[in-house]
């Protein structure tokens, strides 16, 4: 993401706000054809947990390794898509219940035209059959473009910091 931290006019913080707010119903809603449909083809999008580092450790920029959940590109997320969209995907029968909540957004310009990197905190609630419950909430660092006109937009990537060191849930067969 950039480093360049020029921050945006309200109007086009509410216009990017909006097009997240759009993307994370189309998730609930299990639109995933239409979801795939705002995504870049040179996407990148990923999931990691995050690292339990000593403070000292920081202080030297000494991380350790992390655990990356997904880093996909555009064919590999429309594969997830086609299993989920099969009936055969057992993780989601019945499909799960699902609300992706973003706040805490912060949008600047970079050094490419008309492309914007958006940091938000985020949380996505998922319940599942009866008494499955589970969250996964931390950071995510989106980068969005602009299409031509004001209202299109297009997701350029995503990473998706969660605050969980360690993943308790049984599976991970939702989009994020």
């Amino acid at each position: 993401m950039s480093t360049t931290h020029r921050a945006v006019s309200p109007d086009l913080h509410h216009q990017i706000q909006q097009f997240l707010y759009r993307e994370a119903a189309l998730l609930d809603d299990w639109q995933f054809r239409p979801w795939l449909d705002l995504l870049a083809e040179d996407i990148r999008y990923t999931l990691r947990t995050t690292v339990n580092a000593q403070t000292r450790d920081r202080r030297k920029s000494i991380q350790p390794p992390t655990t990356w959940l997904f880093n996909d590109n555009k064919f590999q997320l429309e594969r997830r898509v086609a299993r989920l969209e099969t009936g055969m995907a057992w993780a989601e029968e019945p499909p799960s219940r699902t609300r992706h909540m973003i706040t805490n957004c912060q949008v600047t310009e970079t050094d490419t035209p008309d492309t914007f990197d958006v940091r938000v905190n985020y949380l996505l609630y998922r319940a599942q059959k009866a008494r499955d419950e589970a969250y996964y909430i931390g950071t995510r660092f989106d980068r969005v473009r602009r299409l031509g006109s004001d209202d299109n937009w297009q997701l350029a990537a995503r990473n998706i910091v969660l605050d969980q060191a360690v993943i308790t849930s049984h599976n991970l067969s939702v989009l994020f």
